[in-house]
């Protein structure tokens, strides 16, 4: 695949919302610059929930007015440009938010049913199996049962000609063919009150006809567009009367108040009843949508509904505002949102080169610049990767948004020897003793059993239809096809399958996939007829029997459509979402992409690996931390030190367990939390702990506590967020709270900072191989914002907080004009003093503004350079991890320590090096090396050189080639 005109040597993901817009990012651009960011990789920029302090939860696809307007955007734009900097944009194709009236296009589907003019934009099946919900869909949003709320939960309204009902702040549209059940008992009122030729009367008789006269609704109706404008001719005449007769508005607040009912008579609420039966929607408690819900959501979450992008209306709604921001010179490309919940995502990277290069489609500004032939954007899906799984080669993206970079780290950093012991003690902990493959196994059943019921179902359904289409498999039942599919969901190795519904034939590495997923299955489940396995794999594959018709044909297209649909929320939710809060021997390893298993990896296997993501995309982004990883960067690098440090670990947390346990109380016969949880808590609190003490922090432990709170409700063991337990909620609420009091235990916290003390500078200098790590590997760096300084966040919505890029900006420009004004000699002591009080966090700064200006001088050598791993010689060798790069335009050697608990020093510098030695490659050999995190001169003597002399300052090195 070619090249697109412009790759980012480095990009930083700015977070915009409310308190951040537009206008604070263009204000950050000069610091952006001067750290050596080449790119800024923006959240979305689509109107969002009010208040979203993210973007995902869009509501409409112009620019959100929170972030700032098309003045606002402009100048952005035209500063970005102007320093240098492109703009890499946020496309979110997959769904959008649906639980506000703020989403004009779903209000249009739940007011008009499938004859809106917005109905196609929604993946909505109007026919499902419950008779109750044809031609409905099931909304469930309500916090109790929907016959409680009717009785004084809902309320009836009416403005500027349109009646609407509300529910727990939710406004919700009636259809117009429903008006009449209000309209005509306020008729009656009127006629009590009017004479028979008042004009208000007369009028809404007439109103009232024109209402039965609509043009009829349902799966046969073809005239939808006569049916709006009927209606909207009604809305109008509606508007009109109420507001020129005072009788007639007067009576219809009356009928409102009426039908709203009466609280303790339930009888009164019978008209709202039969009001709320006649619409196109059916509200529901928030539960029935694990088994009911008739509409594909984003994974399990209700408020965010699956849209169909490859609809070319939809298509071309979606992308019109980053196809306009696209011909601006700033742009660089795009990131693809969930690109695996879409049907047929090579199909949509295709249209979207396309769709770029005909900016037709977008209107753009007169004047603005046509796409050379050959060229193309710059491309990246977020998409999570399985152990060994690449990107298909069909596919128009550059890489991934990199989750796949962090268990490639995890292996460098961490520690195999004690792999054992943390296992047995995480087992001891109540964590279950299986394998993890086993825990998945296990997760994504519950999850595809509970939140994913619903979805399950449907495709069960399907797949009972298409058995009947054949005699060879018409005996087949229902039930025993949805255990089956249940099964092989639940052994998908991967998140999903890319088979295309008009390819010719399966390609080898997706019949490969599917074929894995059903022999685990069916060696799983030997009592289950192997035959059923048989017919699932035929159907997926398309070992199609002989005569089928065409529509039949396409049932089972349509079929592997929705079954590959389905298998990434299953995964995502029950890998993501529960595993990783149920295995616990190491949680730094429990990340996206990540074998919490794997710990310790073999030099050899890391190697290939970087290799492998030279050789196959060069050009992916290379992410420590984004918004959606389980922890923060720098909290996984600490965490990473237990593995070296096991033993002291271990007694650790026996001790802890004695301090805490009055803290416990039992629940159902048991102490709660249960012992799992705690350990969970353990590893949580050293892993954040501020450091300088949890006193520096004030909001400290109540960032403990919303994360416990999350984290036992994914866990799905002893509550849920589905199914809540409130005693044992309230009971471990309340020993996180006392664990966390410095007063009631000051025993406990004071041995957690003890130990704390112990890794903290450990995990500190992993840190600062993970930086250089990222910066030299093959891929793209990128930052999250905030991130060049100490980050040692938890899981979102933790990781969303807002972060001060001026102090940052402050930071930096006085380092670098003290550095420059000392010269290189000056800027070593300077850099010894930063490591040496490591705590506030410029170390860190300076080693990422120091490897960007690197990687933004000699940008060919990253992007295009071959990778060769470097080992090490001597007593240390285990602690180095290094490899360099080369190409025509020179070099560039990349050394990093590495279990550093372990290594037996202090200060990982120097003298402790001493016995261990760096071979040269062959690029370097003769030449030069400057380091450019500290500006020392290199000039080796030999195939060699010692790491007592590169290591001299930090245990990191970035060496350049420099004659």
């Amino acid at each position: 695949m070619r090249a697109p005109f412009r790759t980012p040597t480095a990009t930083y993901r700015l977070q915009l919302r409310r308190e951040f817009a537009l206008e604070d990012a263009r204000a950050a651009i000069p610091y952006l610059r001067l750290l050596g960011i080449s790119d800024l990789y923006l959240s979305p920029l689509y109107t969002a929930r009010p208040g979203s302090i993210h973007g995902y939860d869009v509501v409409a696809h112009g620019l959100n007015p929170e972030l700032g307007d098309e003045t606002t955007l402009g100048d952005f734009l035209d500063s970005a440009a102007a320093a240098g900097l492109g703009v890499v944009l946020d496309v979110v194709p997959n769904h959008m938010c649906v639980s506000t009236d703020a989403n004009v296009q779903w209000m249009d589907v739940l007011e008009d049913g499938r004859q809106a003019a917005s109905a196609l934009q929604f993946d909505i099946d109007w026919e499902p199996p419950k008779p109750e919900l044809v031609g409905k869909v099931l909304l469930p949003f309500l916090g109790e049962q929907y016959g409680h709320v009717l009785e004084g939960g809902l309320k009836l309204g009416f403005d500027q000609g349109r009646f609407f009902v509300t529910s727990d702040e939710q406004k919700l549209p009636l259809a117009c063919h429903s008006w009449h059940h209000i309209l005509a008992p306020t008729l009656s009122k009127l006629r009590a009150q009017l004479p028979p030729e008042d004009v208000s009367t007369i009028e809404l008789e007439s109103i009232l006809r024109a209402l039965a006269q609509l043009p009829p609704q349902g799966p046969d109706a073809n005239q939808p567009v006569a049916y709006r404008h009927e209606k909207e001719a009604i809305r109008l005449r509606l508007a009109t009367l109420a507001e020129s007769s005072g009788t007639m508005a007067k009576a219809l607040v009356e009928t409102l108040a009426t039908m709203n009912g009466i609280r303790d008579d339930p009888a009164s609420f019978d008209p709202l009843e039969s009001l709320m039966d006649d619409q196109h929607y059916r509200l529901a408690h928030w539960q029935v949508a694990a088994h009911e819900i008739n509409y594909r959501r984003f994974f399990d979450i209700n408020e965010l509904a699956a849209i169909r992008v490859e609809e070319p209306e939809v298509f071309a709604r979606v992308h019109a505002l980053p196809f306009q921001i696209a011909t601006h010179p700033a742009f660089t490309g795009f990131r693809i949102d969930h690109v695996d919940g879409l049907s047929d995502p090579e199909q949509y990277l295709l249209d979207l080169q396309r769709g770029w290069a005909d900016k037709d489609a977008a209107t753009p500004p007169a004047g603005a610049a046509k796409p050379a032939p050959g060229e193309r954007p710059f491309v990246v899906v977020e998409k999570i990767l399985g152990v060994q799984e690449t990107l298909s080669p069909g596919w128009l993206a550059d890489g991934t948004t990199g989750y796949d970079f962090i268990p490639i780290l995890a292996g460098i950093l961490t520690s195999g020897q004690h792999a054992a012991q943390l296992k047995a003690t995480a087992s001891g902990f109540g964590s279950p003793s299986s394998s993890f493959d086993q825990i998945a196994y296990e997760s994504k059943r519950v999850v595809l059993q509970t939140t994913l019921a619903a979805e399950l179902t449907v495709l069960a359904r399907a797949l009972d239809r298409i058995s009947e289409q054949h005699r060879y498999t018409r005996d087949f039942t229902l039930n025993h096809l949805q255990t089956v599919l249940g099964e092989t969901i639940a052994c998908f190795p991967v998140y999903r399958s890319y088979i295309r519904r008009d390819d010719p034939v399966v390609l080898e590495r997706d019949a490969r996939v599917v074929g894995r997923a059903i022999m685990a299955a069916r060696r799983r489940n030997p009592l289950i007829n192997a035959s059923l396995f048989d017919f699932l794999e035929s159907v997926l594959l398309r070992r199609d029997p002989p005569g089928l018709c065409p529509e039949q044909t396409d049932d089972r297209r349509e079929f592997v459509t929705r079954f590959q649909q389905l298998t990434g929320p299953a995964v995502a939710k029950g890998v993501e979402d529960t595993a990783f809060y149920r295995y616990l021997p190491l949680v730094a390893l429990n990340e996206v992409g990540g074998d919490p298993e794997r710990l310790g990896t073999p030099l050899s296997s890391l190697h290939q690996a970087l290799r492998a993501r030279q050789q196959t995309s060069p050009r992916t982004l290379s992410g420590t931390a984004t918004h959606d990883t389980k922890r923060g960067e720098d909290t996984r690098a600490r965490l990473y030190v237990l593995g070296e440090v096991a033993e002291e670990w271990v007694a650790a947390v026996t001790e802890w367990t004695q301090l805490t346990a009055s803290l416990k109380t039992e629940v159902d016969g048991a102490p709660a939390p249960d012992a799992s949880e705690e350990y969970l808590l353990y590893q949580t609190l050293v892993g954040a702990w501020p450091l300088e003490g949890p006193q520096s922090e004030p909001d400290f432990a109540g960032r403990i506590q919303a994360y416990m709170v999350k984290a036992r409700h994914e866990a799905k063991a002893q509550t849920s967020w589905i199914n809540p337990h409130p005693a044992y909620d309230a009971a471990a609420d309340r020993f996180v709270a006392g664990a966390m009091d410095y007063e009631r235990s000051h025993d406990f916290l004071s041995q957690v900072d003890a130990f704390a003390r112990r890794i903290i500078r450990p995990g500190l200098w992993n840190s600062l191989a993970q930086v250089v790590l990222k910066m030299a590997a093959p891929g793209i760096p990128d930052l999250f914002q905030g991130t060049e300084l100490w980050d040692f966040s938890l899981v979102d919505p933790d990781n969303r907080r807002l972060v001060d890029l001026g102090l940052r900006h402050g930071w930096l420009s006085q380092m670098q004009s003290d550095a420059q004004a000392l010269g290189a000699a000056g800027q070593q002591g300077l850099v010894d003093a930063w490591f040496d009080q490591p705590h506030d966090g410029r170390i860190k700064l300076w080693i990422t503004a120091a490897a960007l200006g690197l990687r933004r001088n000699r940008p060919a050598i990253f992007q295009e350079g071959d990778y060769q791993a470097v080992l090490a010689e001597g007593a240390r060798s285990d602690h180095v991890f290094a490899f360099v790069r080369t190409h025509a335009q020179g070099a560039v050697l990349a050394a990093v320590g590495r279990f550093f608990a372990t290594l037996g020093a202090a200060r990982p510098t120097g003298a402790v090096w001493a016995d261990t030695t760096l071979p040269l490659p062959d690029r370097a050999r003769g030449c030069r090396l400057r380091d450019v995190l500290t500006g020392q001169i290199l000039k080796p003597e030999g195939s060699s050189q010692p790491l007592a002399t590169i290591f001299r300052h930090l245990p990191v090195a970035l060496l350049e080639t420099i004659s």
